[in-house]
Order: C-alpha cells, then structure tokens, then sequence
C-alpha cells in the first residue's frame, strides 16, 4: 500500500465555530491547534496546510483553572533602562483586546515556522458572540461537551 501525501490542491478546508464561553482556556488552545493543522482528519499531511477556518467567540468568557487569573504573568520590556512591564491575565481578558489570550495560547501550540504562520492565518477569534462570518455556513463544535473537564 502507498503512502497517501495530500497535496495543497486537494484539501477541502471546512469552516467551524467555537464559543468559548466557560471553556477552559489550555483545553480550548489545544483543540484549536489540532482543527488548525488538520491533525483531526485521517489525510493529515504535516507539511501542508490542511486545517479547518476555526471561528471563536465570546472570547471574553474564556475561564481558567486556579488562581491564574491573578497569579499568572506576561512581561514584555520596553528597551529602555528599567522599562520592564507586565500584566496579569486578568487585566489582559479585562483588557481592550481580550481575544489576544486565545490567540497567543493557540499561536504558542502551533508549530513556528512558515506553515505554523499560515494556519495561523485561519484562526479568527471575536470577544463578543457575533462574528461576520455567517455567509461560510460554518459548523458549530460544542467543545465543552467532548470532555466534563472542558467546561467549568
């Protein structure tokens, strides 16, 4: 039997809607990272971009486990003396852009490199409940239902 290798031409990329609401933020990276690379499908190729359009709203509602809201921190530096900043989680899903906290997440589990950029490309992640992607008919994944621990 031959080895079966996708090619780009071959790939049909399906559209799929996720609420994040009182999901668990690793859980949910995690999921999205395999829909991402097409790791779900049974064609899975590694060097081609065969993963679903992924859809996550109500990114603001997203839960994590113990105190990390409050314990868990991100530091970037400025580059000037003395010019190191954080904040905690909290403050970034409190924050003007609390869809970022997805995006990272998924973006940290996602492989780096020039195809890890363009499935990358495929994730779109709204705070809110309303998306405008409704004319792509996409496919509602109720990921806190796949596993008790998904959902708190």
């Amino acid at each position: 039997m031959k080895t079966f290798n996708a090619k780009p031409s071959e790939v049909e990329k399906k559209w799929v809607v996720i609420d994040a609401d009182g999901v668990v933020l690793g859980r949910l990276a995690s999921i999205v990272s395999m829909r991402l690379r097409g790791k779900h499908l049974p064609t899975y190729t590694p060097h081609v971009d065969m993963g679903d359009n992924v859809i996550i709203v109500n990114a603001e509602k997203v839960k994590l486990t113990g105190n990390k809201l409050a314990d868990k921190r991100f530091y970037w530096h400025t580059g000037h003396p003395g010019g190191i900043k954080d904040r905690t989680m909290g403050q970034l899903l409190s924050g003007r852009f609390p869809e970022r906290v997805i995006e990272k997440a998924v973006e940290r589990m996602i492989t780096r490199g020039p195809l890890g950029r363009q499935q990358m490309k495929n994730l779109r992640v709204y705070a809110g409940p309303a998306h405008p992607h409704e004319a792509q008919a996409p496919e509602v994944v109720d990921v806190g239902s796949m596993n008790p621990k998904n959902k708190r």
